[in-house]
């Protein structure tokens, strides 16, 4: 069986993808304070955990799984149209999730641990019989996690070399909750396939304009948790630009909640945009505060 071409894996692979825990790691870098001599190399290696390696992984393991659901929604991707023949797609994943666990213990026993996770993670949401992803609850929940909360966790305890402070673990909590909106609009570009396979995401249990105005509303609660929380950390003007871009999502939102099945690719572009900066804002409060 010929191999597919190294353009189709990397393709199956969403290098727009990898951004997300490869930025959800800096900031965890940064929340943790000064990077010690000989700690960038783990920098380094960490980013490319997260995003090529860990979620490139999780890319592949979802699509496999997801071949069913890619032919009606997606049939252009590289397994449904036939460019990644027989098993290749299943075998890439395996090989990556290998890789990744290889990576982690590199980063010592806190990194090792967290890629342990991230491994197990993807492929209970996307691999029959677990398949988290059936639930609009579950599985938007764990992806938000997985994107936002543990790479943050993971690089702030690789670069401390022991487990973050409340204050991190907390502001990195917030923010993998409030990816869970993020992700149940990610879900309305697929809503036809889930509606015919069964898959329970909240645009198909809820109606598109229901889950958009729920995804809205965990989107910016947690936020506002976070402003209040560096406020009363004494970090209000760190709070006060954090709040600014949550005025900037709302407006966007309002655009959002016209249209939510046409305007969701562009909120993922523009308000998404702004609460990403906002967590790289709250790292650098979370450094500002020191003894952390």
């Amino acid at each position: 069986m010929r191999a597919p071409h190294p353009k189709v894996v990397l393709e199956l692979l969403k290098p727009i993808t990898w951004f997300p825990p490869m930025w959800a790691y800096l900031c965890g870098v940064v929340s943790a304070g000064p990077i010690k001599a000989g700690g960038w190399p783990l920098v380094i290696l960490g980013v490319l955990l997260a995003g090529p390696v860990v979620c490139g992984m999780s890319q592949a393991a979802n699509d496999w799984c997801d071949r069913h659901v890619d032919a009606i929604n997606e049939p252009g991707r590289p397994i449904p149209s036939g460019r990644m023949p027989g098993r290749w797609g299943l075998w890439v994943a395996l090989a990556m999730s290998v890789l990744a666990l290889a990576m982690g213990l590199v980063l010592g026993p806190w990194g090792f641990g967290a890629t342990v996770v991230g491994v197990l993670a993807a492929w209970a949401y996307s691999a029959e019989p677990v398949r988290l992803k059936r639930s609009g609850w579950w599985g938007p929940g764990l992806v938000g996690l997985c994107y936002e909360g543990l790479p943050w966790f993971t690089g702030a305890a690789v670069i401390s070399a022991g487990a973050p402070g409340f204050e991190i673990v907390a502001i990195a909590a917030l923010y993998a909750i409030g990816a869970h909106g993020i992700m149940t609009l990610n879900d309305f570009k697929a809503l036809e396939g889930d509606r015919q396979l069964g898959v329970k995401s909240l645009p198909v249990t809820m109606g598109p304009d229901v889950a958009a105005r729920l995804a809205c509303t965990i989107m910016a609660l947690p936020q506002l948790v976070v402003v209040s929380l560096l406020v009363i950390w004494g970090q209000p003007w760190h709070g006060a630009i954090i709040l600014a871009g949550v005025l900037l999502q709302i407006l966007a939102m309002r655009v959002l909640l016209r249209d939510p099945l046409a305007k969701a690719p562009w909120y993922q572009g523009t308000g998404v945009t702004v609460y990403v900066l906002g967590m790289m804002v709250a790292a650098t409060a979370l450094r500002g505060m020191g003894g952390l």
